[in-house]
């Protein structure tokens, strides 16, 4: 079948009026030699009819418009359809599945949900819908309250404003204790997919879901404040500025922090609502460059303690604070605060501890007997495991991705460096940014009421176990073609020192030594450096996560070790240039 043949027999099936009016003209414009744009009307319609849109275990993800390669109400219905289809596959009719259906305020994002409950209805599941437009942690949240075999989340998460997505979570009957709630692994993403494309007829019923009531966001919000510890950390001296960057966050943040003694929150007026079309951000991603500028300057002129900004869905947490040595605010790096957390974390399970007695293990997650357990990414910081070891706490490292730290048995906390903290696997087993940011005000207070910064921790920790620095290097490349030659090379002429140190670890991923295969190689230095190399799974981008440890054995060593750091990374970053013939 011809690409234009295609397109009008899409543009036949489907429902939406929007695009399919966005592709008669496109192909209008394709077809007609007259117009100075055919070239790029044709070069869209390549694209948007380039295949079905990959069924992941992120589930869907990609820009808003007509064709299999786009989000649309066809895409959805099809998705729809095929998690259902899952679903009663894995309940083998030994029980009804119950599923829950979320979403944020993207274009189509309601459109969406409510054909999902639809279509999950119509195939026999027991199915909810929220009541609005509500973060992520909150549908995680339900996924486990309501013990449901199914959660959908329709959002694009921190991505541009042209795109949304669709991401799956398992629960209740439908999958082991540890992984209820969490987002899917393989094989279920590969089950889900086969699902789809055996998709033949679709029906949606007209009614039989039932809309929550706006009491699960309350009910939400009162379990995340019950974990913060007034007894323990009574201090709520803070002045907060926060930022929800045009997403749902920001009414559920207020009343977390409000409500657990935070009463000081100032709320950046230009992004407090939620806006699809993110008009004051490039990107709507604190990581991004730029993204926390109008924070940063309410920080400043309101004289704040602490910045929180989440992004768009609230499953991120990034925070700022006026740096003491320099007297400028700066963003804390993912691996800043989830050492931060992480410290906070094991003082309240020693507090815990001595609370309950000799010989008790504290909260472990999930109601499961055993010692709690920290977690984080491969490519995160190793300083969590030394914080951890120091606190009596075990340590597990997992592969990138909270479908992975998530599933961690006895986990009591987990993050990894890309902003995401789950600081209450019992509550939502998953990234949250909303009870995040509650524990490090928290923590903030407490360290303010002693007359201490964040960064005053932050150094205290660099004496205690050395100074762990980090940073990234990104290769975007034209093609995801090019990132397996990139690998390649590596694997076929490996370096042998990073920063004039010696390998002492060349570990390739994809062999699955310690953790499940993943594309991705390991290098450790002498001197502990660790470089860790792979391909990005979303774009045509080759990652480098780095890590220096510099050995500080006095607080007058440390400025000096923070350059010396610096530049050890700087002449890593160069090696691995080199490596990868850039």
């Amino acid at each position: 079948m011809d690409l234009f043949t295609q397109a009008r027999e899409w543009a036949a099936q489907d429902p939406d009026q929007e695009t399919r009016t966005e592709l008669e003209q496109l192909l209008a414009r394709a077809g007609n030699d007259d117009d100075a744009g055919q070239a790029a009307a044709l070069q869209q319609l390549e694209d948007a009819f380039s295949g079905p849109l990959v069924f992941g275990t992120a589930g869907l993800r990609a820009a808003l418009g007509p064709g299999p390669n786009r989000m649309n109400r066809v895409v959805v219905r099809r998705a729809a359809a095929g998690v259902a289809a899952h679903a009663l596959d894995l309940a083998k009719g030994a029980y009804a599945p119950r599923a829950v259906v979320g979403f944020d305020a993207r274009r189509n994002s309601r459109v969406f949900a409510e054909e999902t409950a639809a279509i999950f209805t119509a195939a026999g599941l027991q199915t909810f819908l929220m009541p609005s437009e509500l973060p992520t942690p909150v549908l995680a949240y339900a996924v486990r309250a309501l013990e449901c075999e199914v959660g959908i989340m329709v959002t694009a998460s921190h991505n541009p404003p042209e795109d949304n997505g669709y991401k799956v979570y398992l629960g209740g009957r439908a999958v082991e204790e540890t992984a209820r709630g969490v987002q899917i692994v393989a094989p279920h993403d590969a089950d889900i997919a086969r699902h789809i494309a055996a998709v033949e007829r679709i029906e949606l019923a007209d009614e039989g879901w039932s809309v929550l009531p706006e009491s699960i966001e309350t009910d939400y919000v009162a379990s995340v404040v019950a974990l913060a510890d007034a007894q323990t950390f009574p201090a709520r001296d803070l002045k907060i500025v926060l930022t929800p960057m045009h997403g749902v966050g920001g009414r559920t943040a207020q009343n977390v922090l409000a409500s657990a003694g935070f009463e000081n929150v100032f709320v950046v007026p230009e992004q407090a609502e939620p806006d699809p079309a993110f008009p004051t951000v490039e990107f709507p991603n604190p990581e991004e460059a730029g993204a926390l500028d109008l924070a940063l300057a309410a920080a400043a002129e309101q004289d704040a303690d602490l910045v929180l900004a989440n992004d768009p869905d609230a499953d991120r947490m990034a925070a700022a604070a006026k740096d003491p040595a320099t007297g400028e605010w700066r963003m804390l790096r993912g691996d800043e605060t989830g050492a931060l957390l992480g410290l906070h974390l094991a003082h309240r399970l020693s507090a815990a501890r001595e609370t309950s007695g000799p010989g008790s293990a504290g909260n472990s997650s999930a109601g499961n007997p055993g010692n709690p357990v920290f977690a984080n990414s491969i490519v995160s910081s190793r300083l969590l495991s030394r914080i951890a070891e120091a606190a009596g706490v075990e340590h597990a490292q997992t592969l990138t991705g909270f479908k992975w730290i998530s599933r961690v048995p006895n986990l009591a906390y987990g993050y990894e460096e890309a902003l995401g903290y789950c600081v209450a696997p019992e509550l939502v087993r998953d990234k949250d940014g909303l009870s995040a940011a509650l524990l490090l005000a928290e923590f903030a207070a407490a360290c303010r009421a002693e007359g201490r910064t964040l960064f005053d921790v932050l150094d205290e920790l660099a004496l205690v176990h050395g100074l762990h620095v980090s940073d990234q290097l990104s290769v975007r490349v034209a093609s995801l073609g090019l990132l397996g030659a990139m690998m390649n090379r590596l694997r076929e002429a490996p370096p042998s020192s990073f920063a004039g140190s010696d390998l002492v670890v060349a570990e390739d991923l994809a062999e699955g030594a310690n953790l499940p295969p993943t594309d991705g190689l390991l290098y450790v230095t002498r001197d502990e450096t660790r470089v860790i190399i792979r391909p990005s799974g979303t774009e045509p981008k080759l990652k480098c996560y780095l890590e220096v440890i510099e050995p500080v054995d006095s607080a007058a060593e440390l400025t000096e070790a923070k350059t010396t750091s610096r530049t050890r990374l700087d002449a890593v970053i160069r090696d691995v240039e080199e490596a990868l013939g850039l």
